[in-house]
């Protein structure tokens, strides 16, 4: 049994912590909020975010970052992601060297341009710093849907440790050195799944979702892999993934707000319908900046910027988008006869 800090009590920390509960550690849950703690130790449920999820009796809830922290084999980060230096500074002062701390959220910071592991050992040198991605939705894992995800670790014993962690007979995890990639993946799928929302609020169809789907997974690659990430990466779960279940599935915020952007809500009034962080929105002006960066072209994930914050008519970016000019496809020449 694993002594394990749970710092973020939304729907993902809440869905780790019953699955961590289910394969036998122990889990103390941290949140900021003084509500939020209270209803569930009530409760022992999170009703406004996971309802129906009911966590154990042992499982203990506090406002008291130490106790979470101190003595615990291993920490998960699970706050949403334009909170994650503001909870890792906090975190600098009661982490142990060498003290793991798996991030479990999904972005990029926009005026850093820093992965989210990035700014946790920038904040926290002395933790040891890891990621847990794929395509997991917190409603499925809570109810023990058969889920496969990956674990990064530059260290292959610290990845193998976080499986051993969290596997079981119905959450199945990889392990992968490639951390970089596996964030890249996870925070730029949320820009595209804003635009397979954005096309689904419009009425378009299944072959245009197949198209943004495609054409979405290779804009990632393009920039992750000039970014040092591994090709393998994106073929894999963090990459085509977790992007076809974000723009697939109704449980994605980032997709539900797509929709309602669609339907001609602004970006502010489709954030507040959705009711939770739509982590996309925050990812998508920081990919724009990688891709000048690193000199590479995000075709649809510019026009997501468009839509978002220049009034660009949704169904002008779909036009643009169609309209560019002609493209090859596969970029071996020798292969034409």
């Amino acid at each position: 049994m694993a002594e394990i800090g749970m710092i973020g009590a939304g729907s993902w920390g809440t869905a780790l912590t019953w699955l961590l509960t289910n394969n036998g550690h122990h889990v103390t849950v941290w949140s900021a909020l003084e509500a939020e703690i209270e209803m569930l130790r009530e409760k022992r449920e999170q009703k406004d975010k996971l309802p129906g999820v009911i966590l154990s009796e042992d499982t203990v809830f506090t406002t008291d970052l130490r106790a979470a922290v101190e003595g615990k084999d291993l920490l998960v980060l699970a706050v949403p992601s334009p909170f994650t230096r503001s909870t890792a500074d906090q975190l600098k002062s009661v982490v142990d060297k060498g003290q793991i701390i798996v991030n479990v959220a999904k972005g990029i910071e926009e005026n850093s341009l820093m992965t989210l592991s990035q700014i946790i050992e920038e904040e926290v040198p002395q933790a040891e710093v890891a990621v847990l991605s794929g395509p997991s939705h917190a409603e499925e894992v809570g109810k023990g849907l058969p889920t496969v995800i990956v674990a990064g670790a530059r260290n292959k014993k610290t990845a193998e440790y976080i499986q051993n962690i969290f596997m079981n007979e119905v959450f199945r995890v990889y392990a992968s050195p490639d951390v970089l990639g596996i964030e890249i993946g996870a925070a730029l799928k949320n820009v595209v799944a804003l635009a397979a929302g954005i096309a689904d609020g419009l009425g378009y169809g299944d072959n245009t979702k197949a198209a943004l789907i495609t054409r979405g997974i290779t804009e990632i690659a393009r920039l992750g892999i000039q970014m040092g990430g591994h090709f393998e990466t994106f073929c894999g779960l963090s990459g085509i993934g977790d992007l076809i279940v974000t723009c697939a599935s109704m449980h994605s915020r980032n997709r539900r707000a797509g929709i309602l952007i669609g339907q001609g809500c602004t970006m502010e009034e489709a954030m507040k319908e959705v009711k939770m962080v739509v982590e996309g929105v925050y990812s998508a002006k920081a990919a724009m900046a990688l891709a000048e960066k690193y000199q590479v072209q995000l075709p649809i994930i510019e026009q997501v910027n468009e839509v978002l914050f220049h009034g660009k008519p949704a169904a002008q970016a779909v036009s643009d988008l169609m309209l560019r000019d002609k493209k090859i496809e596969i970029s071996d020449d020798t292969m034409w006869a």
